[in-house]
Order: structure tokens, then C-alpha cells, then sequence
């Protein structure tokens, strides 16, 4: 039995593309689970996935509300693919918890899915802790399964060797690229002295996504969001001139050309450490 359920056999679907993240790893401050949740929002629910046996409910434990004393309704950790319309194609969000388990069946049984959907395409959406400063626009690092599948625009990055543990997103896309469906990737890189949600890098990752797939999105709250906590950032750095000069550096290094592979694995092995992210808040 395969690990998803069909809402309704088979919909008809208009060159459809896959833009998945899932929430954990790859997700700094949650730029990219966001990013596919305002996607999502409001959607169709084309599929859903065996929770049961894709989480791990003591490491990820459901929620529940307790309402005057009374147990009231327990929420569980999802996996599901939302239908979102856009002009000449579908947008299949596939968004949701990153699962603990079976991902080799998983990836698999996603692969039967895209091509028992029609499947032209596959967007993976990231964030990555960066040594990156706040004051500059955030930098995205894009991959591809082939050449020629990014546009002319878009860099493919980092140059060289990046060699990371992998998240569930990536071992998904590994196997539906390998099958001869195109692959990209946008990864959103996240000053790693911002603690909290960073609307910035949730704003960047959608428009590259508008960009790539020549398709207009609703971004004018989330971009309005981005400038709030901007001026917030703004604001803690100026009362602090440690940090201000921290920033100073990192404007100047922005400068350079993309980190390399072994800078960009040193900074998120030094994130696993818990020496970041840093404690100022963006909102």
C-alpha cells in the first residue's frame, strides 16, 4: 500500500509542478515552510500522507489544546499535497512536517505520484544559516538536476563540494529528478544572529519561485512584513556596538562572491553546535 491517499481519483491538472519544503532541517527560521504554507493556503488537498508511520510523535509531539481543564482536540504533524492555480500550470504544494521515517519508500511513492499526476517539473525550497548580513538582500543559492534547467538569471551555487547531512526534502528530489523529471532548488541564505521567524528570506524564496515558473504572486504583505522587521533589526544593532560592528564585517564580506562549500558546511555545522543563531529577535 502506498504511503499517500488520492483525494479524488486522478484530477486534471495543467502542466503541473511540485514546490515542496518541509519544516526542520533546511528550514532556518522557517523562510521556506512559510513560503509553501502561503502557497498552499486556501488550496485544494490533492493528497494526504501516513502520519502514523512517518513521524516520530515523541520527538514531534502533536498539540493539544486543553480548554477549561478538558482534553479538547489533538493536532497532528502533516504531510500533504495542496493544488494551488496559477496562470497556464498548477502549483502541487507539497509542504508539511519533515517525516522521520521510511523515506526511501516515501521518496518513491512520491515519484509514482508525479508521474500518475503528470509532473513537468520539481521546486525544492530551503533556508540555510548564513554569516550574511540583514542590511543586504538575501542571497538564494540555487541547484539543479541538469544544465539548462535554471534560467539565465539564476546561479547555480556554491562552487565546489558542499557536503551536509541531507534533509528528507533532498532525498525526495534525488529520486524524482533521477526518474528524468527537471529538478531546482532555491535555498535561502538567513543571517544566523536572527532568531525567529525572517520574512525577508521567505519573500526572497517566492520571488525567485514567481520568477522561475513566469507566474505573478500576491507578495505585498510579506513584503511589507519584511520592511517592519527590518526596521526592528535596524533598530537592536544600532543599540549595540559589538553587533554593530559584527554587521560591519558582514556587509563587507557580502561583497565578495558566493561562499564556497566548505564556508557554507562550517557554518551550519557551527548552527548544529548551537553556537547560533544569535538572540536578536526580528520582530
Amino acid at each position: 500500500m502506498p504511503l499517500y491517499r488520492l483525494e479524488e481519483p486522478s484530477p486534471a491538472l495543467t502542466a503541473p509542478v511540485v514546490v515542496a519544503a518541509f519544516d526542520g532541517w533546511i528550514d532556518a527560521a522557517g523562510a521556506a515552510s512559510s513560503a509553501a504554507d502561503q502557497l498552499a493556503d486556501d488550496g485544494e488537498l490533492l493528497a494526504t500522507f501516513e502520519g502514523d508511520v512517518l513521524f516520530d510523535y515523541r520527538s514531534r509531539r502533536p498539540t493539544l489544546d486543553v480548554v477549561d481543564g478538558t482534553l479538547t482536540r489533538l493536532v497532528w504533524p502533516t504531510l500533504e499535497l495542496h493544488r494551488r492555480g496559477a496562470p497556464g500550470r498548477d502549483l502541487l504544494v507539497l509542504h508539511g512536517a519533515e517525516p522521520d521515517f521510511r523515506w526511501k519508500e516515501l521518496a518513491n511513492d512520491i515519484l509514482e505520484l508525479c508521474l500518475r499526476l503528470g509532473v513537468v517539473e520539481w521546486v525544492s525550497l530551503g533556508a540555510i544559516p548564513a554569516a550574511v548580513p540583514h542590511t543586504r538582500p538575501v542571497p538564494v543559492m540555487a541547484t539543479a538536476s541538469a544544465e539548462g534547467t535554471l534560467h539565465e538569471a539564476e546561479t547555480k551555487g556554491p562552487p565546489g563540494l558542499l557536503r551536509v547531512p541531507s534533509a528528507g526534502l533532498s532525498a525526495m528530489e534525488v529520486v524524482v529528478s533521477g526518474s528524468g523529471i527537471p529538478a531546482v532548488g532555491f535555498y535561502a541564505q538567513v543571517p544566523h544572529y536572527v532568531g525567529g521567524p525572517y520574512a525577508a528570506a521567505t519573500l526572497a524564496l517566492l520571488q525567485h519561485l514567481s520568477r522561475h515558473l513566469r507566474i505573478e504572486l500576491p507578495l505585498d504583505a510579506l513584503n511589507e512584513d519584511a520592511m517592519t522587521q527590518r526596521e526592528r533589526l535596524d533598530a537592536a544593532v544600532a543599540g549595540d556596538d559589538d553587533v554593530r560592528a559584527i554587521l560591519l564585517q558582514l556587509e563587507s564580506a557580502s561583497e565578495e562572491e558566493l561562499p564556497s562549500g566548505d564556508d557554507l558546511a562550517a557554518e551550519i555545522e557551527r548552527y548544529l553546535r548551537n553556537e547560533g543563531p544569535g538572540t536578536i529577535p526580528p520582530s
